[in-house]
Order: C-alpha cells, then structure tokens, then sequence
C-alpha cells in the first residue's frame, strides 16, 4: 500500500480508486460488510473467509499469535451482550480497555522476544542483544514534573522547562527529578546487563543529534569504559568482546590441629528433678453475677426478657451519645434505635433516648461523660486470697489521683436510698473497687451508681464497701458485662 501511494498532495483513498483497481477488491468486501455485521462476525469473517487471515497472521507473526487473536474475538463476543454490537462502538470500548493477555515469559521459546528492560526482569536468556544502548538520558523528551509549593501540600503538575527557562525554587525540583530519572536509567541498564546466560550484545545507533560521538551517559559508553578498565583492546574495524578472566587458584587450606575435645560436663541436678506440679489458676470472678436479682415483684419471663432488651439499648446509647455534640445526640440516638437498634415503635424509642439525654444533661454527670473517660472498659485483676476479678465497667474516669467507677442500673425502679440499694449491687461494686485498688495502686478508688430511672447517683463509701469485699463462694466462669 505504501509502494502505491502517489508522491503528491491528495487523497491516498481517490488515487487508489484510480490506480489500483482489482487489488481494491478485498478492501471494497470488507468495507461493505463492516456495517452489515456485529463485531464479532466482522472478524471472523476476515480470518477464517477467503482472506485466510489468521494463517497469514500466524505466518508472519508465530505460534504467538494464536493467543491475541483469541482475546480478539472473546472481547468481541462480551461487548455483543453488553451494547449495541456496533464496529464503531466496539473499537471505542476496546480501545478504552485494558485487555490482558498472561503468558509464562520463562517457558523456553525457539524465536526471538523483543522486549523493554522493564519487562526482562527476572528472565534469562543464552543471548541477550542491548539494542539501543546509545540513547542518552539527558535528552529525553519533556514530561510532567511534580511541585509542591509548600511542604506536606499536594503537588502541581508543571512543563519540565527548558534550558533556557530555568530559575527560581523549580530549579531544586528539576535536579531532583533528573536524579531520580538518572538512578532508575542505570538501574535498569543492571537489569538489562544480567539477562544473558552466556553472550551479551551491547549495541546502537547514533542519530543525527549525537554527532558521531556517543553519549557520555548512555549504556554504551558506561560499558566501554568498563572494557576500557578491564584491559580490552579496542580495535576499531571489529567490536570490542570480553570472555572473562582466568579464575584464581583457589586458597590452599591451612593444616590446623586438631583441638582437644573438652571433657563432658556433668549434669546438673535440677536436670534429673521432676518439674513441680502446675500451679491450677482460680477461675474468674464476675462481679454482674454476684449473687440474684431478687428485688421486689419480679416481672413474667416475658417481662423479664424486654426488661434485659432495655438495659442493653440503654448501655448502648451511654456507649456511643457522649462523644457526640449535645444538638445531635437527640437525632443520632433516634437514628440508632431505629436502624441497628432494632426498635419500632417510636413511644418506646422517645422513652429510651429521654432516659439517656437527662443523665447526660445532668451537670453532675459531665465529668462522667466527658473526653477522659472510658467506656464499657474491662479490668481484670487477682485480689485478695488469690481471688481474681474479671468484669466489664460502664463508666471509668481514671486521674492522675483517683480512680472514679460508675455501674449504671437501667431498671424501672430505683432505690430511695443508700440503705435501699440491693446488697449484690454494693457486692459488685465491691468486687470492681478491689481490682482497681490492685491495677492503680495508691490511687483513691471512688464508686457510685447511677440508676438511669431517677438519674440518682449514689455514692458508695469505702466503708461500706469493705462489709462486701470479694470472698464469695460461687464464682463464675462466664465474664457478662456490668449493669
């Protein structure tokens, strides 16, 4: 087609018309059926039709080309159920693809694979030919730069400007980029230069820019210089080989005398003494199952069941309101109970987010809830008499004086008083003030109840709790949260 087109200005398609006549023919057919066909048909046509041209193709290109022509048609096929099955619109969504064929680059192949020195790594080859090891890195074409124009700031994309357009903070920018540019040419020039198993070619062509003079950092000259500091004589009607040098004799051993072998050291005693018996830990004591809720008129199993549903929607707001400004924590805990709480009815919704948002309105309870605190914190601690005490706390303000522990109660009923509080509560409360004493020790511990029904806060005196320390009887082995 090249050999028939005119040596003038014009139409290449008119002077064809004109001039080539029946050799058109083919291109006329194919011309005619683009339109007619989806894509897929198209191609095929083309390569299994009387063009014959998949054997052509392989003929000229190899057994290699047997996988892309496959993917041709594959993609043809998937974009027939995706769109219209137009040619045009097919050549504008494969060309916006990425179609990727995966072939072992390391399987022996009795042909010649061209490749970049990117693509190289990691392969081998008995001859690998460099050849274009002449281009100089200093004239590479102009690209995109990165600037920041302040540190830690998004970078700019900026023309890498000319010789002559240098100045300014752009010029630390370009050295630097040139640097980078530099390194990564040499190291690909390593990669490219350990490829071959048993020859490698190191050869190029030297444009018009270059003047008969190789580029002084081009691939070439650096392996020039090393034929040059390796003693090879340059000989300028044949190329300059290098086959290796002789291997140095290898370093005779030394005679050495054989050592004495120490004697053997006796054994100790403790080799020979039985381990003692494994000491067999306490099991854990959880302070929310010290002893049963036998507070008065207990509800039916029913009852019993929304009873436990409510504490823990109520634990779950405490959990998550605090951090959230006060205008929003109306809306978020509505949102909650809602969604992921899983309550429908909106009475019930308005009861719970009210019981929360008055205890965290109370500015008695700000500190309580403030950024220092700690939320559903677990503590885990061996008290007195070996007794270990493992549990979850709902509230925990922890200073560099005291230690504040707060247990919410989100029954309906609440104590009126100090001396009404249930005794398994002061034991639980007990039990979590003599871990603390042991995790934070010479701290004041301070403990209270906060029974979410009445916003009533109890302070619990270290007096009182010293008639309830842990020492019980039954322990339990399951660690359930507190409240």
């Amino acid at each position: 087609m090249a050999a028939a087109a005119p040596d003038r200005r014009g139409s290449l398609w008119r002077h064809l018309r004109e001039t080539a006549g029946e050799r058109l023919a083919p291109l006329d057919a194919m011309l005619a059926r683009a339109d007619l066909t989806t894509p897929y048909q198209f191609f095929e046509e083309l390569l299994s039709g009387p063009l014959d041209g998949r054997r052509k193709l392989i003929r000229r290109l190899g057994e290699e080309a047997h996988d892309p022509i496959e993917e041709l048609l594959n993609a043809a096929l998937d974009f027939e159920t995706l769109s219209t099955p137009s040619l045009q619109l097919f050549l504008d969504w494969f060309d916006r693809g990425d179609v990727e064929i995966v072939r072992d680059p390391s399987a022996p192949l009795d042909a010649v694979r061209v490749m970049t020195a990117h693509g190289a790594k990691g392969l081998q080859a008995p001859v690998v030919i460099l050849a274009d090891a002449t281009a100089d890195p200093a004239a590479a074409p102009r690209g995109i730069i990165g600037w920041s124009i302040e540190p830690e700031t998004p970078k700019i994309p900026v023309f890498r400007p000319r010789a002559t357009e240098g100045g300014g903070p752009l010029d630390a920018v370009l050295a630097e980029a040139e640097q980078r540019d530099l390194e990564e040419h040499w190291r690909l020039f390593y990669v490219a230069a350990t490829r071959a198993e048993e020859q490698l070619v190191i050869a190029g062509a030297l444009g018009p820019r270059a003047r008969g003079a190789v580029p002084a950092m081009s691939w070439y000259a650096a392996a020039d210089r090393a034929m040059t500091a390796l003693g090879v004589s340059a000989d300028p009607e044949s190329p300059r080989q290098f086959v290796g040098v002789p291997p140095a004799d290898p370093v005779k051993a030394s005679p050495r005398q054989a050592e004495a072998a120490p004697p053997p050291s006796p054994v100790p005693s403790w080799a020979r003494t039985p381990a003692p018996a494994e000491a067999r830990p306490p099991r854990p004591l959880a302070p929310s199952s010290l002893g049963a809720d036998d507070i008065a008129d207990p509800p039916p199993s029913p009852a019993l069941r929304a009873a436990a549903e409510r504490g823990r929607l109520i634990h779950a707001l405490f959990e998550r309101l605090p951090p959230l400004p006060p205008d929003r924590r109306a809306s978020a805990a509505e949102n909650w109970l809602a969604g992921p709480g899983g309550v429908a009815a909106p009475q019930l919704r308005r009861e719970l987010a009210d019981t929360v948002l008055a205890v965290l309105a109370d500015p008695r309870f700000a500190e309580l809830f403030g950024p220092e605190s700690l939320a559903e914190a677990p503590v885990a601690a061996t008290v007195a008499d070996g007794i270990v005490v493992s549990g979850t706390i709902d509230r925990l303000l922890v200073t560099d004086e005291a230690v504040r522990v707060i247990d919410f109660k989100t029954g309906r009923r609440a104590p009126a008083s100090i001396d009404a509080v249930p005794v398994y509560h002061l034991r639980q409360m007990a039990a979590y003030v003599a871990a603390l004493a042991v995790i934070f020790p010479g701290r004041r511990i301070e403990a209270a109840l906060l029974y979410t029904a009445t916003a009533s806060l109890f302070e619990l005196s270290p007096a009182l709790l010293a008639l309830h320390k842990p020492g019980f009887a039954d322990m339990q082995q399951s660690l359930p949260a507190g409240g």
